[in-house]
């Protein structure tokens, strides 16, 4: 298997790289070190994903036991989770998660990484790719994992809210990752499962816009004004960038995927509550003004930040042990 090289950033408007064959290989190698740097960022932050779910789906007046007990804030939230239904409860649907990091993750970072090297540009001195070009890698690769993992978005997010709705009265609709499924599907078939996809196609596309080309660009840019070589504090200098912009581009989007897949459907998978993202941020924002479509913005942003400082220098890491370059 041949060793990757490097993608120096040359100028501001496009990366540099040399001209690198695409193998299977290397896909190979990038769908497992993918996912376990997923797996161990999550190990870290998940608690705030689980946070972010409840203030997101707090104060929708579709359910009448929304405003029975409200949450206060990012530690408000926490803390009310661990003593209303104990600590574990922050880790509700974690193994959806890590089934959802096995096809998801592997999926986002080999598409990115494969699209940029076939948009790349050879010329005979070098080779480049644009900047709108990594922008579209980044919202493509998005867009192609939530195809695999929204049934899996649906289960995560069913689990995060059940023990909350046992509190409230409402009867438990699954337990385990297969029955959560069961119940999806018994809701409208096929359909059920893919509830939501367009919410999540755009935040997932927003999400790695911001997650891995931010990162990819971020990192060379940082390294150029630093002018230092691929180390922790590029590293981490980028993934905070990377962070931040996922966090400001795909909270909205967040939000309303949220809201979409945790709604009531009838007997044939029909939503009760919302017909479409646009009419869920009309409602959202006419019940709720207008920040409400960056409700949970806090715990989002601080989940974001963290996540992708342990994936992408545990990805680097495991790389590095192995005898590859930097990504």
């Amino acid at each position: 298997m041949s060793k990757p090289d490097r993608w120096p950033l040359e100028g501001h408007n496009a990366i540099a790289v040399r001209n690198v064959d695409y193998e299977g290989s290397r896909l190979v190698e990038i769908f497992i070190t993918s996912f376990l740097s997923a797996v161990n960022a999550d190990l870290f932050v998940y608690p705030l994903d689980v946070t972010k779910t409840r203030l997101q789906i707090q104060g929708e007046h579709s359910n009448p036991y929304a405003n029975v007990v409200k949450y206060r804030g990012l530690f408000g939230t926490a803390l009310g989770v661990i003593k209303e239904e104990g600590f574990l409860k922050l880790y509700s649907g974690f193994s959806a998660l890590v089934l959802r990091h096995t096809f998801v993750s592997g999926i986002k970072i080999g598409s990115y990484d494969y699209l940029r090297t076939k948009w790349s540009v050879r010329t005979d001195d070098k080779v480049t790719i644009s900047f709108p070009c990594t922008m579209l890698a980044g919202l493509v690769s998005g867009a192609i994992s939530t195809i695999a993992s929204n049934p899996l978005d649906l289960v995560k997010l069913q689990m995060q809210m059940e023990s909350k709705r046992t509190l409230l009265g409402m009867p438990p609709r699954s337990t385990d990752i297969l029955q959560a499924l069961r119940f999806i599907y018994t809701q409208g078939g096929l359909r059920s499962l893919y509830r939501g996809l367009g919410p999540n196609i755009m935040r997932a596309s927003l999400f790695s816009l911001g997650g891995i080309s931010f990162y990819d660009l971020g990192k060379r840019n940082i390294r150029k004004l630093l002018n230092s070589e691929d180390n922790l504090l590029v590293q981490f200098l980028a993934a905070m960038v990377a962070g931040f912009f996922c966090s400001a581009l795909s909270s909205p989007a967040d939000v309303v995927k949220s809201r979409i897949m945790n709604q009531p459907v009838d007997d044939q998978g029909r939503p009760l509550r919302y017909k479409n993202s646009i009419d869920c941020i009309q409602q959202l924002v006419k019940e709720e003004g207008a920040m409400a479509i960056y409700k949970g913005f806090m715990p989002y942003w601080i989940r974001c930040g963290p996540w992708f400082l342990v994936f992408w220098m545990s990805f680097e890491g495991i790389r590095r042990f192995n005898g590859y370059g930097t990504f």
